[in-house]
Protein backbone atom coordinates (compact mmCIF):
# COMPACT_ATOMS: atom_id res chain seq x y z
CA UNK A 1 0.00 0.00 0.00
CA UNK A 2 1.47 3.22 -0.97
CA UNK A 3 0.46 7.04 0.15
CA UNK A 4 0.13 8.76 -3.42
CA UNK A 5 0.20 12.69 -2.65
CA UNK A 6 0.41 15.09 0.42
CA UNK A 7 2.99 14.98 3.56
CA UNK A 8 3.54 11.31 3.45
CA UNK A 9 3.57 11.11 -0.29
CA UNK A 10 5.34 7.59 -1.15
CA UNK A 11 5.38 5.82 1.97
CA UNK A 12 4.49 2.36 1.85
CA UNK A 13 3.15 0.08 4.15
CA UNK A 14 2.63 -3.81 3.38
CA UNK A 15 -0.24 -5.29 4.11
CA UNK A 16 -0.31 -8.67 5.27
CA UNK A 17 -1.27 -11.25 2.40
CA UNK A 18 -4.05 -12.79 4.61
CA UNK A 19 -5.98 -10.07 4.62
CA UNK A 20 -9.48 -10.42 2.97
CA UNK A 21 -9.29 -6.52 2.04
CA UNK A 22 -9.25 -5.39 -1.61
CA UNK A 23 -7.30 -1.86 -1.27
CA UNK A 24 -8.51 0.49 -3.81
CA UNK A 25 -5.92 0.54 -6.62
CA UNK A 26 -3.03 3.59 -6.76
CA UNK A 27 -4.27 4.20 -10.34
CA UNK A 28 -8.21 4.66 -9.21
CA UNK A 29 -6.78 6.47 -5.52
CA UNK A 30 -4.85 9.22 -7.60
CA UNK A 31 -7.59 9.74 -9.59
CA UNK A 32 -10.45 9.95 -6.65
CA UNK A 33 -8.23 12.51 -5.40
CA UNK A 34 -7.89 14.50 -8.42
CA UNK A 35 -11.35 14.78 -8.68
CA UNK A 36 -11.81 15.93 -5.15
CA UNK A 37 -9.39 18.22 -5.28
CA UNK A 38 -11.48 20.05 -8.18
CA UNK A 39 -13.93 19.67 -5.24
CA UNK A 40 -12.82 20.61 -1.95
CA UNK A 41 -10.03 23.10 -0.78
CA UNK A 42 -8.49 20.09 1.61
CA UNK A 43 -6.89 21.79 4.89
CA UNK A 44 -7.27 21.22 8.93
CA UNK A 45 -11.02 22.45 8.54
CA UNK A 46 -12.13 18.83 6.26
CA UNK A 47 -13.78 16.21 8.47
CA UNK A 48 -14.05 13.02 7.20
CA UNK A 49 -15.38 9.80 7.73
CA UNK A 50 -14.06 6.32 5.94
CA UNK A 51 -16.22 3.64 6.26
CA UNK A 52 -15.12 0.21 5.72
CA UNK A 53 -11.64 1.08 6.04
CA UNK A 54 -10.17 -2.22 4.90
CA UNK A 55 -6.13 -1.26 5.09
CA UNK A 56 -6.48 2.36 5.69
CA UNK A 57 -5.64 3.54 3.06
CA UNK A 58 -7.93 5.98 1.79
CA UNK A 59 -8.08 7.25 5.51
CA UNK A 60 -4.07 8.05 4.98
CA UNK A 61 -4.31 9.67 2.05
CA UNK A 62 -6.73 12.12 3.80
CA UNK A 63 -4.54 12.50 6.61
CA UNK A 64 -1.62 13.09 4.35
CA UNK A 65 -3.55 15.99 2.44
CA UNK A 66 -3.85 17.81 5.96
CA UNK A 67 -7.46 16.64 7.03
CA UNK A 68 -7.02 17.22 10.95
CA UNK A 69 -9.91 14.81 11.47
CA UNK A 70 -10.48 11.57 9.88
CA UNK A 71 -12.53 8.41 11.62
CA UNK A 72 -11.83 5.46 10.09
CA UNK A 73 -14.30 2.98 10.85
CA UNK A 74 -13.65 -0.76 10.68
CA UNK A 75 -14.67 -4.27 12.11
CA UNK A 76 -12.39 -6.82 11.43
CA UNK A 77 -9.75 -6.81 14.23
CA UNK A 78 -6.90 -7.68 11.86
CA UNK A 79 -7.42 -4.82 9.50
CA UNK A 80 -8.35 -2.49 12.43
CA UNK A 81 -4.87 -3.54 14.28
CA UNK A 82 -3.10 -3.06 10.94
CA UNK A 83 -4.57 1.04 10.81
CA UNK A 84 -3.79 1.30 14.12
CA UNK A 85 -0.31 0.09 13.58
CA UNK A 86 0.12 2.21 10.98
CA UNK A 87 -0.64 4.96 12.12
CA UNK A 88 1.10 4.79 15.51
CA UNK A 89 4.56 4.56 12.92
CA UNK A 90 3.26 7.81 11.50
CA UNK A 91 3.03 8.89 14.53
CA UNK A 92 0.22 10.90 13.38
CA UNK A 93 -2.94 11.86 15.75
CA UNK A 94 -5.62 13.22 13.41
CA UNK A 95 -6.98 9.77 12.34
CA UNK A 96 -9.45 8.52 14.97
CA UNK A 97 -9.38 4.43 13.94
CA UNK A 98 -12.67 2.75 15.36
CA UNK A 99 -13.41 -0.86 15.86
CA UNK A 100 -16.96 -1.16 14.83
CA UNK A 101 -19.96 -2.35 12.52
CA UNK A 102 -20.64 0.43 9.99
CA UNK A 103 -24.60 0.26 10.26
CA UNK A 104 -23.98 0.42 13.90
CA UNK A 105 -21.97 3.80 13.79
CA UNK A 106 -24.21 5.42 11.22
CA UNK A 107 -27.27 4.72 13.08
CA UNK A 108 -25.95 6.36 15.80
CA UNK A 109 -23.44 9.23 14.87
CA UNK A 110 -24.14 12.17 16.00
CA UNK A 111 -21.25 14.31 13.71
CA UNK A 112 -21.56 15.78 10.68
CA UNK A 113 -18.81 15.22 8.44
CA UNK A 114 -17.60 17.32 4.88
CA UNK A 115 -16.26 14.21 3.12
CA UNK A 116 -18.34 10.36 3.66
CA UNK A 117 -15.99 7.94 1.87
CA UNK A 118 -17.05 4.17 1.90
CA UNK A 119 -15.79 1.05 0.25
CA UNK A 120 -18.12 -1.62 1.53
CA UNK A 121 -17.58 -5.07 0.01
CA UNK A 122 -18.77 -5.57 -3.42
CA UNK A 123 -21.21 -8.49 -2.90
CA UNK A 124 -22.82 -6.98 0.34
CA UNK A 125 -26.15 -7.27 0.06
CA UNK A 126 -27.48 -4.11 1.52
CA UNK A 127 -24.85 -1.86 -0.51
CA UNK A 128 -27.26 0.04 -2.33
CA UNK A 129 -28.98 1.16 0.78
CA UNK A 130 -25.75 3.40 1.92
CA UNK A 131 -26.35 6.63 0.26
CA UNK A 132 -29.87 6.83 1.72
CA UNK A 133 -28.96 5.62 5.43
CA UNK A 134 -25.84 8.46 5.10
CA UNK A 135 -28.76 11.16 3.99
CA UNK A 136 -31.44 10.11 6.23
CA UNK A 137 -28.72 10.22 8.69
CA UNK A 138 -27.91 14.06 8.44
CA UNK A 139 -24.08 12.74 8.70
CA UNK A 140 -23.30 15.08 5.62
CA UNK A 141 -22.68 18.72 6.33
CA UNK A 142 -24.48 21.01 3.60
CA UNK A 143 -22.82 20.85 0.35
CA UNK A 144 -21.40 17.82 1.93
CA UNK A 145 -19.44 14.45 -0.61
CA UNK A 146 -20.43 11.24 -0.03
CA UNK A 147 -18.58 8.69 -2.38
CA UNK A 148 -19.53 4.83 -2.68
CA UNK A 149 -17.05 2.96 -4.23
CA UNK A 150 -18.45 -0.21 -5.96
CA UNK A 151 -18.76 -2.56 -8.95
CA UNK A 152 -19.88 -2.58 -12.08
CA UNK A 153 -23.30 -4.34 -11.07
CA UNK A 154 -25.00 -0.90 -9.03
CA UNK A 155 -25.89 2.15 -10.63
CA UNK A 156 -27.11 5.01 -9.21
CA UNK A 157 -27.52 8.11 -11.80
CA UNK A 158 -31.24 7.85 -10.70
CA UNK A 159 -30.64 8.62 -7.06
CA UNK A 160 -31.79 12.02 -6.48
CA UNK A 161 -28.49 13.08 -4.49
CA UNK A 162 -26.65 11.90 -7.57
CA UNK A 163 -23.84 14.12 -8.61
CA UNK A 164 -21.44 12.05 -10.76
CA UNK A 165 -19.35 8.92 -11.45
CA UNK A 166 -16.46 7.59 -12.09
CA UNK A 167 -15.01 4.20 -13.76
CA UNK A 168 -11.49 3.51 -12.89
CA UNK A 169 -10.69 -0.22 -14.69
CA UNK A 170 -13.20 -2.51 -12.03
CA UNK A 171 -13.47 0.36 -9.93
CA UNK A 172 -16.40 2.83 -10.04
CA UNK A 173 -16.79 5.85 -7.67
CA UNK A 174 -20.06 7.52 -7.25
CA UNK A 175 -20.55 11.45 -5.86
CA UNK A 176 -22.99 12.32 -4.06
CA UNK A 177 -24.37 15.42 -2.36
Amino acid sequence: MRVVSGIYKGRRFDVPHSFKARPTTDFAKENLFNVLSNLVDFGSHVQVLDLFAGTGSISLEFVSRGCNQVVCIEKDRDHYAFICKVLKELGDTSCQPLKTDVFKFISHCSQQFDIIFADPPYALPNLASLPDLIIENRLLKENGIFILEHGREHQFEQHPNFTQHRCYGAVNFTFFQ
